[in-house]
């Protein structure tokens, strides 16, 4: 008797729901995508008890005659490809023409529909994957859709199911995300009858981000001018330095409008954020991502949540430039008056630079010095151990609070106007617990970090040699011996030049083995070896342009936190104004290596609330 067997054409359906339709959210993502490849303009979502009990939508699109409303519930049955060619330049949300039929299989199905033209639509009716009605539907223009008592049929995936509020909460999320990347689209959702949310359509964007997130996140974003690299254009909004959260639950990523996950575009942010993000942290993104259809395949993932990229180092070195870029150009904008407390925009204390030319940059030792910082020269003469980066003069912006608005570019120190800011803008109050530098400011009250404020000035100055120069090296006295896989020997092959701009003096000695003879002479470490297998480990994720510049921050950041001030070291005022122009002469003062920030600023408005001067709101 033969053992394989050809399943009767119900248990292949709900075997192929278990794929498409995971939870009520699943449904929700298909039935949407389905009304935006429809051109609907105005889509409902309603759900009851979580939406196991019920999911209806409802949308304005282009609706479906009877003969299409009936092939739409067969499998593999679509409108969207024709061809093996259009599978590999898949301009729509759908594609398989599964969701339907699978949804139908586990659910109390009815589908009405109309077309705008026609006098009259179709209602059918399917119970558990039976055809049990059709009949006509007089109903408006567009589609409606019912799923009721999902997985009624199919106990052993029904128990899986969570509790109605979190099964509601990822129906939500779904929405959320088709939401954003759709602002022209109007979306309503209810859950029990009750309205949870309601978007207009709109033409803006962040207006619809603000709608979701709330004002005060959304006016801390920062935009993303839309740029093309290696055929990938790069749009959006991202939190800036000091704007994080400990989950992803706020990075989303859209390719082509389709809301992915995907590792290049992760490993995308990670590098464009570098020492702008605390470990263990990840960015506040809307990130959007526009490409030739034919450069990615989506047909890898039965959700279709990933995505695979045919040049995926093109995509991860494009978000990285854009995402740094941004970071970059924040200490260019001005947010007018800050939150209560958050990280302080470089416009909101006006502090003097001083002028550093490019020769000087380069004369400055690597190394850090051996004096205390107490012992630095008078302000006005740069000093060794807190060398500044170039002059960066600060044009004042008035804005509204809700708004980022760039800056004019930045002139060079000789061009820069004569109202250059002056110290008389802040005024230095005193240390706290040694550690926090007092502040006070046309804005309110300033902390600075004193320790992360050096942090920042000696990882620029180590940084900018790295970048002019190459990093001066020093010879071990015993040659380290690297036993590599061949992947890793590859790897090292392929980098040896970069390595040797890093100070790492590394050759081939053998089959899948390298002798190094010189490290870089910042490296402070017990270990070399298992240091330049993180090198390694890190070489090997990065796009091949960045690393040879990032490849040895973490040894650099590392360098510069032994060579700062600490936090019980005490500053005179002339050298914690010293710090603080050093400070606004990097570029970006608004956080150490590690990501934490160096300033912090509590508005006057809000320490009037604190002391009951002004009621809240």
């Amino acid at each position: 008797m033969a053992k394989i067997r050809i399943l009767p054409d119900a248990l292949a359906s709900q075997v192929a729901a278990g794929e498409v339709v995971e939870r009520p959210a699943a449904l929700v993502r298909e039935l949407v995508e389905n009304s935006l490849d429809a051109g609907a303009r105005h889509i409902e979502v309603h759900a009851q008890r979580g939406g196991t009990a019920l999911i209806r939508i409802v949308d304005d699109g282009s609706g479906m005659d009877r003969e299409d409303a009936m092939l739409c519930l067969e499998r593999h049955a679509t409108s969207k490809i024709r061809t093996k060619e259009d599978l590999g330049a898949i301009c729509t949300f759908g594609f398989r023409g599964e969701a339907l039929p699978s949804i139908a299989s586990v659910s109390r199905f009815r589908l009405a529909t109309r077309e705008k033209d026609a006098l009259v639509g179709t209602e059918i009716e399917v119970n558990g994957g039976k055809l049990t009605a059709v009949r006509d539907h007089g109903g408006a223009a567009g589609t409606v859709i019912e799923a009721r008592s999902l997985f009624f049929n199919v106990p052993a995936r029904r128990k899986f199911l969570r509790t109605e509020n979190t099964e509601f909460s990822h129906v939500e999320q779904q929405l959320r995300l088709h939401a954003i990347a759709n602002p022209q689209v109007a979306f309503t959702l209810t859950h029990n009858g009750e309205l949870v949310l309601h978007l207009p359509a709109t033409r803006d964007m962040l207006e619809r981000i603000r709608g979701l997130v709330g004002d005060d996140l959304a006016s801390r974003l920062l935009k993303i001018d839309e740029t093309t690299l290696h055929g990938v254009t790069v749009s959006g909004y991202i939190g800036g330095p000091g704007m994080s959260r400990s989950n992803r639950q706020m990075q989303t990523t859209y390719l082509n409008g389709r809301p992915i996950e995907s590792a290049s575009i992760s490993y995308g942010l990670r590098e464009g954020y570098h020492t702008a993000l605390m470990k263990g942290q990840y960015p506040v993104t809307f990130l959007f991502i526009q490409m030739d259809p034919t450069a990615f395949d989506v047909n890898v993932h039965p959700a279709k949540k990933e995505v695979r990229f045919h040049d995926g180092n093109g995509v991860r070195d494009a978000i990285a430039r854009s995402v740094s870029r941004t970071l970059e150009n924040a200490s260019k904008l001005h947010t007018g008056h800050a939150p209560a407390v958050r990280p302080l925009p470089v416009a909101s204390i006006s502090a003097p630079v001083i002028p550093v030319s490019r020769q000087e940059e380069l004369e400055m030792p690597v190394t850090p010095s051996s004096a205390p910082l107490r012992q630095m020269p008078a302000v006005s003469t740069p000093n060794p151990v807190m060398a500044p980066g170039p002059s960066r003069p600060v044009e004042p912006v008035s804005a509204p609070a809700s708004e980022v608005t760039p800056a004019k570019p930045v002139e060079s120190p000789k061009a820069a106007s004569s109202d250059a800011p002056s110290p008389n803008d802040f005024r230095i109050i005193g240390v706290l617990q040694r550690l926090y530098v007092l502040m006070e400011s046309k804005e309110g009250l300033v902390l600075m970090d004193q320790h992360a404020a050096h942090e920042r000035v000696n990882f620029e100055k180590f940084r900018r040699a790295l970048e002019s120069g190459g990093v001066p090296c020093q010879r071990l006295l015993m040659p380290i011996t690297l036993q590599t896989t061949p992947r890793d020997a590859d790897v090292l092959r392929q980098n040896q030049a970069a390595l040797t701009r890093l100070g790492i003096e590394i050759e081939p000695f053998g089959p899948n083995i390298f002798k190094v003879e010189a490290l870089p002479s910042f490296l402070k470490t017990d270990d070399p070896a298992a240091w330049l297998d993180q090198v390694i480990e890190e070489l090997s994720s990065l796009t091949a342009k960045a690393s040879s510049l990032r490849l040895s921050e973490d040894a650099i950041a590392t360098t510069a936190c032994r060579a700062s001030v600490k936090s019980n070291d005490v500053l005179s005022i002339p050298e914690l104004q010293a710090l603080l122009k050093d400070l606004f002469a990097c570029e970006m003062p608004y956080c150490c290596p590690h990501g934490r920030p160096t300033l912090v600023q509590i508005s006057t408005a809000e320490l009037e609330r604190k002391f009951g001067r002004r009621a809240p709101g």
